[in-house]
């Protein structure tokens, strides 16, 4: 009888692990999302104006969070204008900023979105793991012209 019951727990665990995993994927935002999601920032910002925008950006979760994807606007010199994952970082200069391989984050963002907007590629802390994992940022210009509007993902 024991025997039977320690299978059944050990097949329990073997289910939960698979559940847990697939729930862990489903709650990572895709390339096609991370677009559209920087596509519609870019719209609400000549929308409903810069300053609204980005405290809607940063504060309200309930439209601008989806699964890992938050939006982050950053002007040409690297002051954080909106950031969904942490207010903390909003009017900080994070120009100097590399990822655990000596990347300039915030330059090569910068980068991207004055070649006509693209991908950018670093290493980055998960804000819900906090590990560090490999992630790629899509940026354009925002509406001033200046700076990136960007939505990255956790590959």
């Amino acid at each position: 009888m024991l025997k039977q019951w320690m299978r059944g727990v050990g097949a329990a665990v073997v289910v939960a692990s698979f559940v847990a995993g697939a729930l862990a994927q489903e709650q990572r935002g895709t390339r096609d999302e991370a677009i559209a999601m920087t596509k519609a920032a870019f719209e609400h910002i000549k929308k409903v104006g810069a300053e609204q925008a980005y405290k809607d950006f940063t504060y309200d979760k309930a439209n601008w969070t989806k699964k890992d994807l938050y939006v982050m606007v950053y002007d040409g010199k690297g002051i954080a204008l909106a950031h969904g994952a942490n207010d903390k970082l909003v009017g900080r200069d994070m120009s100097a900023i590399k990822d655990a391989n000596g990347k300039s984050v915030i330059t090569g963002l910068i980068e991207a979105a004055n070649k006509g907007g693209g991908w950018f590629d670093y290493d980055w802390p998960h804000p819900q793991t906090k590990k560090i994992e490999a992630k790629a940022t899509y940026a354009i210009k925002p509406p001033s012209g200046d700076g990136f509007v960007g939505v990255g993902i956790y590959r």
